[in-house]
This record gives structure tokens, C-alpha cells and sequence, in this order.
């Protein structure tokens, strides 16, 4: 039975509020941790090169959970599996927060990532569906949030807590906006029932968790234990050729855990091409200027985050705009203005690394965030206007799998390139234009999305409001 506030709960407001408040907390952890393992190493009696299984942990279970997270949907409701996430990863967090050993805390903190891996893919399922094609590009205003913010924010808001408190509240922070979440959610969160899913497909689960886990796991540790070791060429290989494997059989059962087939809509797979590149830089340029600014700069924790917080800003001020400017310019447009925009200050940051200046740096965050919102808002709305709502839940899972993996090897790379190259200044100048030339890649793959079949789709789906409207009315 429900509370009784929720009849005031509007089902889209609900949607809305719970999705941002998942997305935030699961983004978030995957950077506010990363500042607060020196003070658990020093807890635990461990050094820093044996702290990795907190973060790999959390991405293993993370990677394991996404490709399951539309058959749970489907087969129990996407309110029912939307809700067990949250609560798990709401509960998994205060259960880090107690942990006294190392031991503990991985543990932990995979549950953490069983709940993380089911919430992004499923609350975008839930804004898909509650939303029409023609209010998405609103609702993304708020949708974008957690992706701005919570990147920018997790090392200042890790680094204040560590400093002024304990590790503890890296984990305890996550609990006032789970429970929140969770009340709102019951509230008044709607349920939107999938085609049903009959049967479980274990080949399926085996071979896209098992190959999106040891994938994740060889680029997160490769930068650390060298590209060349067993331990990394292993799960590398294997992973891919685990993922290889997906793709002929879950086209070739009869009922696929991830349906491949979704990826025949031309429009789906030309976003699709366009995101892996940007997100790759981006997460690339957010992992390495800190490491500059630290490193060469002498910046502490909190105020390289704070140099790099900027970029947030720039990303909610392209969420804003992209809206105003789509029906306009067109989705095509927009996405090659963001990936021409990021790629030229990235290599502003390439030259700031010879003659770095704060007043250059915080406004180049700033354009860069604006760019990157640029083309994320821009491909993310394109890619979806035309799957239909019974395949929404395939589609999203298939751009988390490519937005966890996108991710990684931008790190990844931007890692590996600074600690190959001999001299510091020439590794972080070589690096970001190895990241600037993503973005150009990802301006010549936006040239194919076809801003015609986008015209339709809205065109469509006005149609068939107008269609419903005038149902209602006879």
C-alpha cells in the first residue's frame, strides 16, 4: 500500500526525482572513494597498491548487473527493480561505513555494485517511458544533472569529508539522499511493465557479465600493473572474446537477455558511435588535470577538484540550452559544435600544461563541460526518439555497457600515456591531444546521424498524441 502523499506525487516528478538521485549517488562513488583510500589504508594497515579491490570490486559487480538490469525490469516492473536497487545500494553504503576491515569493505562495496549496476540502466528505462519523444529534451535538464555534477564534485566533496572528518562519511553521505529517494519512490513512483521475459538466459548472463567484468577489470588495473603482465592480458583477452561470443548467440536465441537486434535502428547505432570517443575523453581529461594540477602544480585534493568542478557548471548551462536550440539547429549540429568545441580546449589544457594559469583554467573547464553537455544531451535524446517503448529497456542497457567501458579506457589511456612518456610536461601535453583527437573522431561519426529521421520521429509522435487526445475527448 502506498503512502498516502503519494497521491500528490506527480508519476513523471516521481520518475524524475528518484532517477537523479540513484544516478547521482552510483556516478559519484566511483570518484569520491578514489581520495579517501589513503586514510583507509592507514585504518587497515594497508598500502595503497593493495587497496585496488575497493574500486575493482565496486566495477566488477557494477559490470556483472548492467546487462541483467532489463530482464529484472521486464520480468518484475521496472518500480519493483528500481526500488530493491536503491535500497540495496542505500543499505550497502551504511554497511561500508562499518566496515573494520578490508576484507569487509570489498565486500560491501560489491553489494554496492549489484545496486549501482541495476539503477542507471533501469531509471533511464523509467524517464524513457514516462516521458513522450517530444518532453525528453526537457526532462533532460534534470536528467543531466548527476551526470555533470556528481563526476566534478565526488573528489571535493571526498577530499572536505576525509579532512574535516573520517573516511567513514565518504559511505554515510550517500545515506540522507537514499532514504529520501526511496520515501519519494514509494511515494509515487509508477510502474511500467515490460513484454515479460520468460526465461532466464544463462549463456547470455555468462558471457556479457563475464566479458564486460574482465574487461573493466584489466583497463581499470592495466595502468598499474603494466599492460604486458599475465594478470591483465588475461582477463583482456578473455573478456573480449567472451563479448565477441554475445553478440552471435544473443542474436541467434530466442529469448536474448540483451536484445542485439535494437541495435538495427540506424539512428540508435549512429548516437551509439558518437558517445564511446567523448565519453572516453572526457573521463580521460577528469582523471588526468587533477593529476597535474597535484603532481606538477602542488595542488591539494580539495582544490584540484575545485579547479575542476567548472565543468558541471558547463554541462547544467548545455542542458539548459540544447532544448532551445534543437528544433532549430538540429541534433547533427549540435553534436558536432559540442565534439569540435571539446576538442579545441582540450588542447588548451595541453597548452596550459607548459604555461598553466588559473584564470585560463577555471573558464576552459567551463567550455568543456559545455561542449561535452553539448553532445551528450544532444546524441542521448537522438538515440532514443525512435525505439519504441517495449525496447527501451535493451537500448538502455546497451549505452551503460558502452558508457562503463568508454569510461574506463578513457583512464585507462590517459594513464598509460603519462606513465610511458619520460618527461612529465611532454606526458600530460601528449596526452590530452591523444584525447582531443577522440573528440574529433566523435565530430566525423556525428556527420552520419541523420537529422531527417529525427524531424520524423517527433512528427510522429505528435501525431499520435493529437490521435490520443482526440480518443479521450469522443
Amino acid at each position: 500500500m502506498r503512502p498516502r502523499f503519494g497521491h500528490r506525487v506527480s508519476p513523471k516528478a516521481a520518475v524524475c526525482g528518484v532517477f537523479v538521485a540513484a544516478n547521482f549517488m552510483a556516478i559519484m562513488d566511483t570518484t569520491i572513494v578514489n581520495v579517501a583510500l589513503p586514510a583507509i589504508g592507514r585504518d587497515f594497515g594497508v598500502d595503497t597498491s593493495g587497496l585496488s579491490s575497493v574500486n575493482i570490486g565496486y566495477l566488477v559487480a557494477l559490470a556483472v548487473f548492467i546487462p541483467v538490469s532489463g530482464w529484472l525490469g521486464n520480468r518484475f516492473g521496472t518500480r519493483r527493480t528500481a526500488l530493491t536497487a536503491l535500497l540495496l545500494f542505500t543499505v550497502a553504503s551504511g554497511l561500508c561505513a562499518t566496515a573494520g576491515s578490508l576484507e569487509a569493505l570489498t565486500g560491501y562495496r560489491v553489494l554496492q555494485g549489484v545496486g549501482g549496476g541495476l539503477l542507471a540502466p533501469v531509471g533511464m528505462t523509467m524517464m524513457l517511458r514516462a516521458f513522450p519523444v517530444a518532453e525528453r529534451l526537457r526532462a533532460q535538464q534534470y536528467v543531466m544533472l548527476p551526470t555533470a555534477v556528481a563526476p566534478a564534485l565526488g573528489p571535493v566533496l571526498g577530499g572536505w569529508l576525509v579532512d574535516t572528518a573520517s573516511w567513514h562519511w565518504v559511505f554515510l553521505v550517500n545515506l540522507p539522499v537514499g532514504v529520501l529517494a526511496l520515501l519519494f519512490g514509494l511515494g509515487g513512483l509508477p510502474d511500467f511493465p515490460g513484454p515479460g521475459a520468460p526465461r532466464f538466459d544463462i549463456p547470455g548472463f555468462v558471457l556479457a557479465g563475464g566479458g564486460l567484468a574482465a574487461v573493466l577489470y584489466a583497463l581499470t588495473a592495466a595502468p598499474d600493473r603494466g599492460w604486458e603482465s599475465a594478470g591483465i592480458v588475461v582477463p583482456l583477452v578473455g573478456g573480449a572474446v567472451f563479448l565477441a561470443a554475445l553478440i552471435p548467440w544473443e542474436l541467434r536465441t530466442r529469448h536474448p537477455m540483451i536484445d542485439l537486434r535494437v541495435a538495427q535502428d540506424e539512428l540508435f547505432r549512429t548516437t551509439q558511435l558518437v558517445l564511446p570517443p567523448t565519453g572516453a575523453a572526457f573521463m580521460g581529461v577528469l582523471y588526468l588535470l587533477p593529476q597535474f594540477l597535484q603532481g606538477d602544480l602542488d595542488y591539494d585534493a580539495l582544490h584540484s577538484g575545485l579547479a575542476t568542478f567548472p565543468e558541471a557548471l558547463g554541462m547544467l548551462t548545455a542542458s539548459q540550452i540544447v532544448p532551445r536550440l534543437h528544433d532549430r539547429v538540429g541534433p547533427r549540429r549540435l553534436m558536432v559544435a559540442g565534439g569540435a568545441g571539446a576538442a579545441l580546449i582540450i588542447i588548451v589544457l595541453a597548452i596550459l600544461t607548459a604555461t598553466p594559469h588559473p584564470l585560463a583554467l577555471y573558464p576552459s573547464m567551463y567550455l568543456l563541460g559545455a561542449s561535452v553537455g553539448l553532445l551528450f544531451a544532444s546524441a542521448q535524446n537522438a538515440a532514443f526518439v525512435t525505439i519504441p517503448a517495449s525496447r527501451t529497456a535493451d537500448a538502455t542497457t546497451l549505452l551503460n555497457v558502452q558508457r562503463q567501458i568508454a569510461g574506463a579506457f578513457g583512464v585507462a589511456l590517459a594513464a598509460t600515456l603519462t606513465a610511458s612518456l619520460t618527461t612529465s610536461a611532454a606526458a600530460y601535453r601528449v596526452t590530452f591531444v591523444t584525447l582531443a583527437c577522440l573528440c574529433l573522431c566523435a565530430c566525423v561519426l556525428a556527420l552520419r546521424v541523420s537529422d531527417r529521421q529525427v524531424r520524423e520521429a517527433y512528427d510522429a509522435d505528435d501525431r499520435a498524441s493529437r490521435a490520443a487526445e482526440v480518443d479521450v475527448s469522443s
